[in-house]
């Protein structure tokens, strides 16, 4: 898979709005390795996106 496919397969699932039918192509790949490493990715940026818009709005 490309890193767009992980990318948009993860996004999809992050916020819930998936198919079964992209989630069952998920599942057949090889390695969940690059599934794992993105949704580590992203939470760190939703993390660090709130606490930037936090520090807007306090300020």
């Amino acid at each position: 898979m490309s890193i767009w496919q992980v990318f948009s397969s993860t996004v999809a699932a992050f916020f819930g709005v998936q198919t079964e039918q992209n989630r069952q192509k998920d599942f057949k790949t090889q390695s969940p390795l690059p599934f794992i490493i993105m949704g580590i990715i992203l939470a760190i940026a939703l993390v660090i996106s709130l606490i930037l818009v936090v520090n807007q709005v306090l300020s």
